[in-house]
């Protein structure tokens, strides 16, 4: 590798905000994150719709769609 071009990687701390707590690897000392592998609903196994900024109540005025 050639010196000084390279990022620092650090030894990172991240957070979910359903509270799990992980370390990994990274460029950053420490991260927070919305949804990790603990509370995403793909691994849960739970029907849970994770609407972002509105998406779904815009489709539903866009097509008329009762919800």
């Amino acid at each position: 590798m050639k010196a000084e071009i390279h990022p620092r990687y650090f030894r990172s701390t991240v957070t979910c905000s359903c509270g799990n707590v992980f370390v990994t690897g990274a460029t950053r000392p420490a991260m927070r994150v919305e949804i990790c592998g603990k509370c995403h609903p793909f691994y849960t196994g739970e029907q849970r719709i994770v609407d972002t900024q509105g998406r779904i109540e815009r489709f539903s005025r866009r097509f008329n769609l009762d919800g």
